[in-house]
């Protein structure tokens, strides 16, 4: 039976991984935007990946399960990383909630229900996860870890003044993503498997290179100069951290969330120190 790495979302660090990680391997490559997907698939079939693409919106939950489904009749999924999502820039609040929010929620109990015994999955949150943690009241971030995916956009905190605007509501999918991964990873361990989260900083990717150019650029700009390594990041130091938590050299890390950052989130919290 064939080995099967599923990305979600074929953007740069989508990219990136099924390069790293797809050879040998059944790559189930699925994006919203099918000139995106169509692209992608092309180049990595012409590169000799074999490819099987899959038009996808993480938003709804029949749509998820379908996606899941394909996987496991393609294989034996072994890995999974979840890269999909979108940016301030690039969208409303409530866009950004059901996507990068409830897109995650679906995708962890949808794939933790077909990942192979021994396998893992990954999912890109973000270093604005981070950057709120300890923030949150903890009534908040344990509704958002618990509560059914179905019902996520229902908690009545959502709807606030506190997350007008997208970048506030960005920050919050984020966190949502690194607690609900650790609730993951209970279920996923119930099968065998393991599940991590990613906090990339300021990536440059075509999302990033979008938040650069807007109203944020000027601060992202200065958390990276700031930063220990003080340069943007690259979609391979993402594939790494994922190669990392996708291969057996950590076979005992789940449940985690690793900060891919350069150092940003240190220099925004401990800068003159």
């Amino acid at each position: 039976m064939s080995e099967v790495l599923v990305v979600i979302g074929a953007g740069g660090m989508g990219e990136a991984i099924a390069r790293r990680l797809g050879a040998g391997r059944q790559v189930l490559l699925a994006d919203f935007d099918a000139e995106v997907l169509d692209r992608v698939g092309t180049a990595l079939a012409a590169d000799g990946y074999l490819v099987d693409l899959r038009e996808v919106d993480v938003s709804q939950r029949d749509s998820v399960s379908s996606l899941a489904g394909r996987a496991a009749e393609l294989g034996s999924v072994t890995a999974v990383a979840h890269t999909a999502g979108l940016s301030p820039a690039q969208a409303s609040t409530a866009a950004i909630l059901a996507v990068d929010m409830v897109g995650v929620a679906l995708v962890l109990e949808e794939f933790g229900q077909v990942v192979a015994p021994g396998g893992a999955g990954v999912v890109i949150a973000s270093m604005a996860g981070a950057l709120v943690t300890g923030r949150l009241p903890a009534e908040w971030e344990a509704a958002l870890a618990t509560t059914a995916p179905d019902e996520l956009l229902d908690l009545p905190f959502l709807a606030g003044p506190e997350l007008a605007s997208p970048g506030a509501a960005y920050s919050i999918a984020k966190r949502a993503n690194q607690v609900r991964v650790q609730v993951a990873s209970l279920a996923w361990g119930r099968r065998g498997a393991r599940i991590n989260s990613i906090s990339p900083g300021v990536i440059s990717t075509a999302m990033s290179r979008r938040e650069l150019a807007g109203e944020s650029g000027p601060g992202m700009r200065a958390m990276v100069e700031a930063s220990g390594t003080g340069r943007l990041g690259t979609a391979g130091d993402i594939a790494a951290a994922a190669a990392y938590l996708l291969g057996p050299d950590a076979s005992f890390v789940t449940g985690t969330d690793v900060l891919v950052d350069g150092g940003a989130v240190a220099a925004s919290r401990y800068a003159g120190a």
